[in-house]
């Protein structure tokens, strides 16, 4: 008997749905339409309902009976029917019109209605807007920083960590897999132990135990052979081992092909008997092969085959021994007597000089015309009386070698080098080595006046003869002249020939170009002539001038370049850097009062002029003549007025600490410019470092981006304010309003990183540095940035990156050296340093970095070559550099010391 459940049979309670509980709506069969669904849900019944709303649109009943696309689509389309169309088209656009004021009045209510109930963000904060014209600068500043709260709106997991504990069993097998066991089990036990290696199959190689047997056992072989039973011993026990490692084995493929080489040189030799290289090619292999014997064989026979072969008996005697080889050489004069290299190879076989000297005698009787042997002859001879009788035999017997006539007139005296030129000229038309020649015995004779006709002398014979050298070719000669030390000849030859084939409009450029590039070639003589000759033919160019001064300031004396200097302002007065360069050279010297005197006389060739004026300024307040300097400055103001004029009388008030009249000379200058960006970046700063008011400098920089938009350093000035003061969102509002106005700028992206690191936000310098990569890829500074933001492992391939994109930039050279000098690759570093300052000697930093690493990894002499570099380059650019420079506390002091201040910078900042 069953128990019959007492719902069974009885009516469902109002409002039932079956299967709700547990979830089961949502679909209907044809047999429960009704009761199968939600209570109240009848909107999708209605809606799929046949004949209502729902029905379906392409039902061919219920489509539009004026669309005429599918009642007449292929009827034909006449005259009338377009006119049709036309007709109610203008009807159309009548009632439109006639309903069009009314609809837009209707739209505009609506969207003014929809205003009302939903406005814009911008028009609730429309009457605070209008507020803030009314706060001032230090109510702006007062304003609190907004904190970051986008991390306590993140959702949290609050599922707990789950964390399932490994068996017991695991962590026991795991612990006994890498331990020995010390125990035997019970089948070990019956086995008598030596089952234990095998049941497992896990058997324990001892490597220790397998080398020292083998040691024994090399010992044991060693004793029995060094044993005998007379007591001597048949080979070395402690230097066997030694002596293995002299033998060279050849692997398997070397042997091959050392077989297949001799197969078919074999058959080489065999075919064609008479073929020299081949018998020398056998020979050598049989040398790598380690076969001498067989080597010397080969060749022998190569000997008999080849007797008319020099090269094939010059191989036996390589191949032979001394003793061998003369004897072999020997053979080979009797079939070759015209053979130069046989007897050449003959001499070097002798150690005594008195039997060299007869080997060469005896080949001279056979080739009387080889200049090798005769100078081969000469050169052996310690009397110059000797020397000198072999010449003259030698210029008899070989009258056209130019070198055996050049060695007789250098051993003869002055009278018999004359007369050995001579005859060698007349023998030898076309050689203008003998001309030279006699120009360089008459420099050395001390006849400098005669130099000049024999050069020009040799330039017009040498023409008539048809053996014509273009002007390169002289000018080489030139050098060559100047590297032995006859400067008036070099000289002559330049004035003679420099202006050979030149159009007189290419004069300038052209001696320009040689003139450099003599200097790159270290001949300073010859660019000093070319630049000589330039400024005679030139005397009014400014530039020649100039560069001719740079070339004496570097490689001539200081008289040397008073005097150059004296004629070029005599010349060209007007010229300003002329006069300049002149002054400050009296002034390096310490002459102080000739250096007012050059002063003196460029104000008469140059009044009003801005850079004589603030040169003279320069020279008397460093000499600590502030008085005078402030004459000429107020002379100056009256007289010039221009911006560096009114800038250089700031800067001498701030030097004194008169701070007040500094700034009313700065308000003064920018009622006059105020669109010179300096005069606000003194100012400012004059308020910030020395006043103390960092608010007030705020408020000038504001005033100075307004007024000056596109200086990037006023821009970095107020940003670089803004983050002392506490205010690092403000600086960096500033940085972006900067970047918005002056695009592309890498300065502004390079401050903005560094706010960014200096708040320790690695994460946003990141990604604003990838985007600074993608508006400015070339630049070096930015790279840097870049590089140091990146772990240590990774910065390597980021600066090669680096180098793809700016190859040539000094910043970017500089950062790899460092990267290399953290790596202690000294060399390395070192390279690079050198290879940055000599792609740009204007970079400040790469100096001031390469001194910095001199000093901690170099010695004295590596530091001096950084500071005479340094001095020599003058260098005005650079992040750090222009601070310390341009530091107040620094004004007059000199490169030297500038350098030495910028590398504790620098070391400092590391």
């Amino acid at each position: 008997m069953t128990k019959r459940l007492d719902f069974v049979g009885k009516p469902a309670p109002p409002n039932y749905v079956a299967g709700l509980g547990r979830g089961a709506t949502g679909f209907t069969t044809r047999s429960d339409i009704g009761p199968a669904r939600e209570t109240g849900d009848i909107g999708s019944d209605v809606k799929h309902a046949p004949g209502k709303e729902g029905e379906d649109e392409d039902d061919e009943r219920f489509q539009d009976p004026d669309n005429e696309i599918g009642l007449f689509s292929k009827a034909p389309y006449e005259e009338d029917d377009e006119e049709a169309d036309r007709v109610w088209g203008m009807i159309d656009e009548k009632m439109d019109e006639r309903r069009r004021v009314r609809r837009e009045a209707r739209e505009r209510e609506e969207l003014a209605r929809y205003r009302l109930e939903r406005p814009k963000i911008s028009q609730q904060f429309a009457d605070l807007k209008r507020q803030l014209t009314t706060i001032n600068e230090a109510e702006w500043a007062a304003i609190p920083e907004v904190g970051d709260l986008v991390g306590k709106n993140r959702r949290r997991n609050k599922m707990p960590e789950r964390f399932t504990p490994l068996p017991d069993t695991i962590l026991a097998a795991a612990r006994d897999r890498t331990q020995y066991e010390t125990t035997l089990d019970e089948a070990e036990q019956k086995l008598g132990g030596i089952a234990s290696s095998t049941l497992d199959n896990e058997m324990m190689t001892n490597f220790k135990e397998i080398g020292q047997a083998r040691d024994k056992v090399l010992g044991l072989k060693l004793d029995q052979v060094s044993d005998s039973v007379s007591g001597q011993t048949t080979i070395d026990p402690k230097g066997y081992l030694t002596d293995l490692n002299s033998v060279v084995v050849k692997s398997t493929t070397e042997i091959g092909d050392i077989k297949k080489a001799r197969l078919l040189l074999n058959s080489v030799i065999t075919t064609n008997p008479m073929h020299a290289p081949g018998w020398i090619a056998a020979a050598r292999v049989e040398e790598v092969a380690g076969r001498a014997v067989q080597a010397r064989s080969v060749i022998a026979r190569g000997c008999e085959q080849c007797p008319k072969n020099e090269d094939v008996w010059l191989e036996a005697a390589r191949l032979n021994t001394t003793e061998n080889a003369k004897i072999i050489l020997a053979n080979a004069v009797r079939h070759l007597p015209q053979s130069v290299k046989i007897w050449l190879k003959a001499v070097d076989l002798e150690t005594d000089q008195k039997a060299q000297k007869r080997v060469l005698r005896r080949a001279l009787e056979f080739i009387p015309n080889s200049v090798k042997l005769w100078r081969a002859a000469v050169n052996m001879e310690e009397n110059p009386d000797d020397a000198k009788v072999l010449l003259s035999r030698a210029v008899e017997l070989v009258p056209m070698s130019v070198d055996l006539w050049l060695a007789l007139a250098r051993l003869e005296s002055y009278a018999n080098a004359k007369k050995v030129l001579n005859v060698a000229r007349t023998t030898i038309p076309t050689s203008h080595e003998i001309w030279i020649a006699a120009a360089r015995l008459e420099e050395e004779r001390g006849n400098p006046e005669i130099i000049d006709r024999i050069i020009t002398r040799a330039v017009y014979t040498l023409s008539q003869t048809g053996s014509v050298l273009d002007r390169d070719q002289w000018l080489k000669e030139a050098e060559t002249c100047e590297k032995n030390g006859s400067v008036a000849t070099c000289q002559s030859i330049v004035r003679a020939t420099v202006a050979l084939g030149i159009e007189d409009e290419d004069r300038k450029s052209t001696w320009m170009e040689d003139a450099e590039s003599c200097m790159a070639h270290g001949s300073i003589e010859t660019a000093r002539a070319i630049y000589a000759y330039a400024l005679k033919v030139f005397p009014g160019k400014k530039s020649i001038w100039r560069q001719a001064a740079f070339l004496e300031k570097s490689h001539g004396t200081p008289e040397s370049l008073e005097e150059l200097l004296q004629r070029a302002v005599r010349y060209c007065p007007q010229a300003e850097v002329l006069w300049l360069m002149g002054a400050k050279e009296k002034w390096l010297a310490g002459d102080i009062q000739g250096a007012r005197n050059i002063l003196e006389e460029a104000f008469r060739a140059n009044p009003n002029s801005e850079q004589i004026w603030l040169a003279a300024v320069k020279v008397e307040s460093e000499s600590q003549e502030y008085k005078n300097a402030r004459k000429l400055l107020e002379m100056a103001r009256s007289q010039s007025g221009t911006e560096r004029v009114w800038m250089k009388s700031a800067m001498l008030e701030r030097q004194m600490k008169n701070f007040d009249e500094c700034l009313a000379l700065i308000d003064e200058g920018l009622k006059k410019y105020p669109t010179f960006d300096k005069f606000w970046m003194i100012k400012g700063q004059v308020e910030d470092t020395a006043l103390g008011q960092p608010a007030k400098a705020r408020e000038t920089y504001n005033k100075a981006v307004k007024s000056c938009p596109k200086s990037i350093t006023l821009w970095i000035l107020l940003a670089q304010l803004e983050e002392k003061m506490g205010m690092v969102t403000k600086a960096r509002a500033t940085l972006e309003k900067a970047r918005y106005i002056n695009p592309k700028t890498s300065e502004l992206w390079v401050q903005a990183i560094r706010i960014e690191t200096r708040a320790n936000n690695t994460v946003a310098a990141k990604a604003m540095a990838a985007k600074a990569l993608q508006e400015c890829p070339s630049s070096g500074a930015l790279w840097t940035e870049v590089i140091f933001l990146e772990a240590r492992p990774q910065r390597k391939a980021r600066s090669v990156d680096g180098l793809k994109k700016c190859e040539h930039d000094p910043i970017i050279v500089t950062t790899v050296a460092r990267l290399f000098w953290t790596e202690r690759k000294i060399e390395k570093a070192r390279n690079w340093f050198q290879k940055a300052v000599q792609i740009d000697p204007d970079q400040g930093d790469s100096f001031a970095w390469w001194y910095n690493f001199e000093l901690q990894h170099g010695t004295e002499e590596h530091r001096e070559i950084v500071v005479k570099r340094c001095v020599a380059a003058e260098p005005h650019h650079g992040e750090h550099w222009q601070a310390v420079a341009k530091d107040v506390a620094n004004i007059g002091k000199k490169v030297d010391e500038l350098l030495k201040l910028c590398a504790a910078r620098l070391d400092q900042l590391k």
